[in-house]
Formats: C-alpha cells, structure tokens, sequence
C-alpha cells in the first residue's frame, strides 16, 4: 500500500460563506466551474479516496460521485466541525483537509505532510508568512480528542493543533498558494491573473 492509499482527502465546504455574500462558496464559479472542482482536481492525484464536508446543498455536490457528510451538529461551528464528522466516518488511517476555495493549493501537499510529520499524528501546513491549520493532516486515532475538545464548546483550531501537539509544515517556496478567495471579487482577481 502506498502512503496515498492510507489517506483520505477531505473537501471543507461545510461553511455559511459570510464574506461571499452567503453563497456556498465551493459553487461559487470560478472558471466556469464550481471552485470545489478545482480542488478536486488538485487533490484527487495526491490521495487515494476523497469525501466532500458540505452542510447545505448536498445534491450540488452529490453530482461529484463523491460521499458528501454534513457535521454532526448542524450548527455551522467551523471547520473543527467538518474534521469531526469526517473522522467518524473515514475508514483510512489519516486524513488530509483541504478548504474548498484555495485552488492553487501546492500539488506536494499530501506527500510532503505524509513525509515530514515525524511521530506527530497531526501536522499542518505554513508558510513563511503565517500557519494554514485547514490545510491539515490527521491520524484518526485523534477523534476522541476532538470530540471532547468540541464538546467543551471550544471551536479554535490553532488551539486543537497545540492540545495535540501537531506539527507545522514549512511551504517555503509556495508564496501565495495558500491564498483563499474569501469574497466574489477575490474570485474575479484569481481568474484575471490566470489569463
């Protein structure tokens, strides 16, 4: 079994997509088509299965042929939220969680995480400029410590990555490619400078 085999990629598009007006931001299109897709294509070479976390519009995203999970509390608590439900029903021994509106994600991801995370059964990804914690790697055995944690009604994930000790990974030459596309106009910019 290869170290892709062994991972899970998970999609994050589980939010209330505030700043982009309240759309679902993974079917905000971007290129003429849904930005989840163009993480699905960055991801899907890096991992051996993926499963899309989405609260609302689950059909859109069934068209994907993919498993779609909504949290386990449908209250819309964050990405904690959808690493939770994820970790419930993944059958892999890790998992790899990627936000569903960073399209340029580095395309190593899985494999440099996988590699560099030592004995750590958590690790996520930084750059120079600042830590990424959606962008995470997870071993499963870590659930019932994020169930607690969740439980305490905390929702912070830097502060989960630190009760477990995970291990941030250095992007040092991916400038930028962490960069999330948080409004409709930061998707109009993205597709400008791809033309």
């Amino acid at each position: 079994m290869t170290f892709r085999q062994s991972i899970t990629g998970v999609i994050l598009a589980g939010g209330l997509g505030t700043r982009m007006g309240g759309q679902d931001k993974g079917l905000v299109p971007l290129m003429g088509k849904p930005l989840y897709q163009h993480i699905l294509e960055r991801l899907s070479p890096q991992v051996g299965s993926i499963m899309i976390n989405a609260n609302r519009n689950q059909a859109r995203y069934n068209e994907s042929q993919l498993t779609v999970i909504s949290d386990l509390e449908n209250n819309f608590s964050g990405p904690l939220a959808g690493m939770q439900s994820a970790m419930h029903y993944a059958k892999t021994d890790w998992l790899l969680f990627v936000p569903c509106d960073v399209p340029a994600f580095p395309l190593n991801l899985a494999e440099k995480m996988f590699n560099e995370k030592g004995n750590h059964l958590a690790c996520y990804a930084q750059d120079e400029r600042r830590e990424h914690p959606t962008f995470a790697l997870l071993h499963r055995s870590l659930k019932t410590q994020l169930d607690d944690y969740l439980a305490r009604g905390d929702r912070k994930l830097m502060i989960f990555m630190q009760e477990v000790n995970a291990k941030g990974i250095i992007f040092s030459s991916e400038f930028d490619a962490f960069a999330n596309l948080n409004t409709l106009e930061d998707s109009r910019n993205w597709e400008l400078q791809q033309k």
